[in-house]
C-alpha cells in the first residue's frame, strides 16, 4: 500500500448516495488543496446502480479497482426498485460480495456523540455527552459462518430430561487461535490510536469458544503492553453500555456478540445518520461506509445527513492511510459546524433551522480550510 500517493476507489452506490459521497469529496479536495494530501480517486459502480448499468451488483471491474486501492470509500445500497430482482443479484449481494472479494474480517463501529447533539439519546446527556467508544468485531467467524443442521431426533435430550421425537436445530459457534489472535490484534491496534484501552468481550464462563478467546487475547496481549486490556462477560458488557458507556474505549469481541453490542452503541447517540463505519482485512485495507441506508425516499431532496460519509472519510484516513493528523482535522471540522448550530432534517429539534446537504458539506469545508 503506498502511504505517499494512495488511491482512493469511491462507490457512490444508491439512493442518497451519490449526494452524500459529493459533500465527501468536497473534503477529500479541501484535504488536497489546502493541507498536502497528496491522494488520488476514482469511482466504480456497485449495488442497485450496478446492476442497472451491467447487470451484476459487483462488477469485476469493480472488484479488480477495489483490490487496487489503499481503500475503498463507500455510501449505502438498495432499495425498494430491487426487491423483485433474483435474491443473487440484489444491492446487498455487492455488499457481501466485495467485503469476501477483499477479505475484510475486523469491523470496527465507532459510537461517536458529538456534545451538541446529547439530548437526542435515549440516555441522561450527562452520561452520553462527548461519548466516544469503538466496538471491534470479527467479521468473517463464530456462529454466523459455524456449522448449522436441522434434524428430527427421537429421543431428544434436555439436561437430564429425555423428551420424545423433536426437530432440532444447531448452529455451531466455532473460532480458531488464528482467529481470534487476528481480531485481538485490531483491537490493540486500534487502542493504541485511540486512548490505550481495550475490553474483550465474551462468555468465558460457560461456552468453550470463549474460553480460548479470552486464553488467546491475553496472549496477545503480551505484544502490546502499552495498552491495558480488561475482560466482560457479554451480559455485563451490555448492561455497563447502557449503564455508564463513556468507561470504554475500544471493545473487541466475537461476531454474534459484535452484532448485538455495536446495535446497543449505535442507539446510544440518537442518530444513525452519524455514525460511520470500517471493515478492514489482514494489509489494512479497508471499506469505509455510513451505517445508515440509501434513504430512497428522501433521494435527490438534500434532505440527507452527509456527516456519516464525512466521518467514514475520516476514519479512513486513520486506519488504512495512517493519517491521524488529517482525520482529527476533519472530526473537528464536523465538531465547529454542530457547535455553530448546522443541523440536517434527522438532527434538528423541533423549531431548529434546517441545511440542506450540499450546505453541510460545505460549511465542514470551510470550517476545515480555517484549521
Amino acid at each position: 500500500m503506498s502511504q505517499q500517493n494512495p488511491k482512493i476507489l469511491i462507490l457512490p452506490g444508491d439512493g442518497i448516495g451519490p449526494e452524500i459521497t459529493k459533500e465527501a469529496e468536497k473534503v477529500l479536495q479541501a484535504l488536497r488543496a489546502r493541507h498536502g494530501f497528496a491522494a488520488t480517486w476514482t469511482h466504480g459502480l456497485i449495488g442497485g446502480a450496478a446492476y442497472d448499468d451491467c447487470g451484476e451488483p459487483l462488477p469485476a471491474a469493480t472488484l479488480e479497482a477495489a483490490r487496487d486501492a489503499d481503500a475503498v470509500l463507500m455510501a449505502a445500497v438498495g432499495g425498494p426498485k430491487y426487491d423483485l430482482a433474483p435474491r443473487e443479484l440484489r444491492p446487498e449481494r455487492g455488499l457481501l460480495a466485495i467485503r469476501a472479494g477483499l477479505g475484510l474480517y475486523a469491523n470496527l463501529r465507532p459510537a461517536l456523540l458529538f456534545p451538541q447533539l446529547a439530548a437526542a439519546s435515549s440516555l441522561k446527556a450527562e452520561l452520553v455527552a462527548d461519548l466516544d467508544l469503538l466496538i471491534v468485531r470479527e467479521l468473517t467467524g463464530g456462529i454466523y459462518f459455524g456449522k448449522r443442521e436441522s434434524v428430527v431426533e427421537a429421543d431428544y435430550q434436555v439436561g437430564e430430561i429425555t423428551l420424545p421425537s423433536a426437530r432440532v436445530s444447531r448452529d455451531t459457534e466455532a473460532y480458531s487461535d488464528f482467529e481470534i489472535a487476528r481480531i485481538a490484534k485490531s483491537g490493540f491496534e486500534a487502542a493504541r490510536l485511540r486512548n490505550k484501552r481495550l475490553c474483550s468481550v465474551d462468555k468465558a464462563n460457560v461456552l468453550e469458544s470463549s474460553q480460548l478467546w479470552r486464553e488467546v487475547v491475553i496472549e496477545v496481549a503480551k505484544e502490546y503492553p502499552d495498552v491495558e486490556l480488561s475482560h466482560l462477560y457479554v451480559d455485563n458488557a451490555a448492561m455497563q453500555l447502557v449503564r455508564a458507556p463513556k468507561q470504554f474505549d475500544v471493545i473487541v469481541t466475537s461476531n454474534l456478540f459484535g452484532d448485538i453490542l455495536s446495535d446497543i452503541a449505535a442507539q446510544l447517540t440518537g442518530s444513525i445518520g452519524m455514525l460511520p463505519s470500517a471493515s478492514l482485512n489482514e494489509r489494512g485495507q479497508g471499506l469505509y461506509e455510513p451505517i445508515h441506508g440509501s434513504a430512497p425516499d428522501i433521494a435527490g431532496q438534500q434532505l440527507a445527513n452527509p456527516l456519516a460519509m464525512i466521518l467514514s472519510l475520516a476514519m479512513l484516513l486513520r486506519y488504512s492511510l495512517k493519517r491521524a493528523d488529517l482525520a482529527d482535522k476533519v472530526a473537528a471540522a464536523v465538531r465547529a459546524v454542530l457547535a455553530d448550530g448546522l443541523r440536517t432534517a434527522d438532527i434538528a429539534r423541533a423549531g431548529e433551522a434546517r441545511v440542506s446537504t450540499s450546505a453541510m458539506g460545505d460549511a465542514v469545508v470551510t470550517a476545515l480550510n480555517s484549521n
